[in-house]
């Protein structure tokens, strides 16, 4: 059965999905920090669309684009607002910054909660 793609669903149960076991950089304080990769993927995965990056100082960011909108799941982690460029790239650039562990740790995480408001 797919899942229905409500951002504002898809937000809160990430925020909820989040833990040190999607990204080693997670804290309380800042549950997106790090999770952009694993983030990405997932979405990808569970709504298809296209992964997006763009390159900051830190490190390239991943997000997504769904139906021609751009979705960053992680914008929070940052302290300033991201100047986009939105250069699209693959799974494989994106899987650079996130273990298979990670992935399949947040998509059962993501799965818990977002059963729950649906």
């Amino acid at each position: 059965m797919p899942m229905n793609f409500d951002p504002d669903d898809v937000q809160r149960a990430l925020s909820e999905a989040w833990s040190l076991s999607t990204s080693s950089q997670w804290t309380a304080d800042n549950p997106a920090a790090g999770q952009c990769n694993v983030t990405s993927l997932l979405i990808h995965d569970l709504f298809g669309g296209d992964l997006l990056k763009t390159p900051l100082q830190a490190g390239d960011h991943f997000y997504n684009r769904i139906e021609g909108k751009r979705y960053d799941f992680t914008a929070s982690q940052f302290d300033q607002p991201i100047v986009y460029v939105d250069v699209l790239t693959d799974r494989a650039d994106a899987e650079r910054g996130a273990t298979h562990d990670e992935l399949a740790q947040l998509r059962a995480a993501f799965r818990k909660h977002h059963i729950k408001s649906t």
